[in-house]
């Protein structure tokens, strides 16, 4: 394309119009942190024991007490069975109590919870003993949405555009996050999750895309981790508001409903201008270009913006195209594996949450807390060693505390809990990094493509952490093992990966060699006379647009 990277320039790299698009696109970031982890404050661990409800019929002026010790078996410990009952028989009561019950079985109807507490989904749905499970295929189910938002969302955003897969994504989370709410079966509960997971995926890949092509080189990683820093406050949210509201029902309405404000204000989101050129409609990419140059009190010279031409007749890219060239297939392939290991870590910590020993709530707000400063940190780093050795370095960081967190013994919580916090700092530092890097590597044409395609490996890594988790049973190191050896081998991939730093954004998928590989060239070329253009040498920034 000609003529986009400069008439950007000229239009203002983060002026006003950059500002408060990056602000729009906060927002939405607290909502997806609330569903991505609500449900661990929403199935709490309450006492339970089978109802046996059924002896009050020959013996109904027997105590609380009484009626327990009749029909509970206990444990080695001396408390009553939680997940079995004793079979019920039609003697009378004193032969109950002189030759007792032998003959067990499970809780045929129902549970009680004596302690009554608030409505929860373990409460309401019952989610104990058999049914315990359902809670982990619950999670998985949410994630599975995850990776079919990302199926879907990502090459959908490339052919009709970011911002109505913003909208329609939006549109979803609000209907069935608040639809979520009022669900009268646990299975309808599964399936609106699963909806809302989609939506998710929707959001995270189309706003930060629509950020990136909008601000100046310097300003691209700002961009991006500005959302993911509100991800992480809304995390922190996440543990306040769940202290403070108990009834699973009212907690889903107040994480979902703030989203349907946002619902108005993304209309005034324009369409990615990159994106217009790529697809050949070059007069609405003019007027969407004239409109923020007017906001950002700059103005296009006409015969820049005459030049906005594509030179051939871009055709909409595939998934086929990321592996058709070498240079495209070797960044796919490793960043695929990039993110199936940052997310198999970020997540087997992020849900492990309950079982670190210490109060939930303080280690949820932890664990949001510690993210900002990883995030926002990504800023100044990434600038200063550039993307790869960001994510070569900080990718492996995160496994190796979780290989240390092996060797701390189980009695020592706070010694765990602090090790668990420091991974999640990393973790979150290469998730942020990662987005980055994909959003700059892939050209205009299959960004949505690329990125979709990563974000479902990285789904599939979310979905797999809960069902990794369950190897705890046969040995407590076989989880953290996985989480802790995965991202050291994924960090050291990354050294194969071209830098991006300062470099434009590639909008086709022409050319045989990365970025970085091409200013490297052109540069020599330069010294030996053989790139001249205007002036003698041909612009560095066109080099680099010139191939990926």
């Amino acid at each position: 394309m000609s003529g986009i990277g400069e008439i950007l320039k000229a239009v203002g790299d983060f002026g006003p119009f950059q500002k408060w698009l990056v602000l729009l696109t906060l927002f939405p970031c607290l909502s997806m942190a609330f569903h991505q982890f609500c449900q661990l404050f929403m199935v709490p661990k309450v006492p339970h024991h089978c109802d046996t409800s059924w002896i009050h019929a020959i013996g109904p002026n027997l105590t609380e007490e009484e009626q327990l010790n009749l029909t509970l078996p206990r444990d080695a410990d001396g408390a009553y069975e939680q997940c079995s009952m004793y079979s019920p028989v039609d003697w009378n009561l004193s032969s109950i109590v002189a030759y007792g019950l032998n003959a067990t079985e499970k809780c045929r109807s129902g549970w009680v919870y004596p302690s009554a507490p608030p409505p929860s989904l373990l409460t309401e749905f019952d989610l104990v003993c058999d049914r315990k499970d359902l809670s982990d295929i619950s999670q998985s189910v949410y994630m599975v949405g995850l990776l079919l938002g990302a199926m879907i969302f990502g090459p959908v955003s490339d052919r009709i555009g970011r911002r109505p897969v913003t909208m329609i994504a939006v549109f979803l989370q609000i209907l069935f996050g608040l639809g979520i709410a009022f669900v009268p079966h646990f299975y309808v509960y599964m399936a609106f999750r699963c909806v809302v997971g989609a939506s998710v995926s929707g959001i995270s890949m189309s706003i930060p895309a629509l950020a990136i092509e909008w601000v100046g080189v310097s300003f691209r990683p700002r961009a991006v981790i500005f959302s993911h820093c509100c991800f992480a406050t809304g995390q922190m949210l996440l543990a306040g508001l769940s202290y403070g509201i108990r009834n699973w029902r009212l907690l889903q309405i107040a994480g979902s409903a703030p989203v349907c404000a946002l619902f108005f204000c993304i209309w005034v989101l324009p369409e990615s201008a990159r994106w217009l050129v790529t697809k050949g409609r070059i007069e609405e990419a003019k007027k969407v270009l004239q409109k923020v140059a007017s906001i950002n009190k700059h103005t296009i010279p006409p015969a820049l913006l005459e030049q906005l031409k594509p030179e051939t007749q871009s055709k909409p890219g595939s998934t086929l195209d990321l592996f058709r060239k070498k240079h495209l297939r070797k960044v796919t392939l490793i960043m695929l594996c990039t993110w199936f290991v940052n997310s198999l870590v970020y997540y087997g910590l992020s849900l492990n949450v309950t079982n670190f020993g210490l109060d939930i709530y303080l280690t949820q707000l932890a664990f949001g807390a510690v993210e900002i400063p990883a995030r926002v940190g990504c800023i100044f780093i990434l600038q200063w060693f550039g993307r790869k050795k960001t994510q070569a370095v900080v990718l492996p960081l995160s496994g190796l505390v979780c290989l240390i967190i092996i060797g701390i013994p189980e009695d020592q919580p706070v010694a765990t809990t602090v090790l668990a916090i420091i991974g999640k700092f990393m973790a979150s530092a290469s998730f942020s990094t990662s987005y980055v890097y994909s959003a700059e590597l892939f050209p205009t044409v299959v960004r949505q493509t690329g990125m979709g395609l990563c974000s479902m490996s990285g789904r599939v890594a979310a979905i797999l952490a809960p069902l990794i988790r369950l190897l705890g049973q046969y040995h407590r190191a076989i989880p953290m093992a996985i989480f802790g050896s995965a991202p050291v081998v994924g960090g050291l991939l990354c050294i194969l990966l071209p830098e991006t730093r300062d470099t434009d954004l590639v909008d086709d998928t022409m050319g045989s060699c990365p970025a970085a590989e091409v200013c490297e060239n052109a540069h020599s070329s330069s010294e030996n006379g053989h790139m001249k253009g205007k002036g003698g040498v041909q612009d560095k920034e066109d080099t680099m647009t010139t191939y990926f």
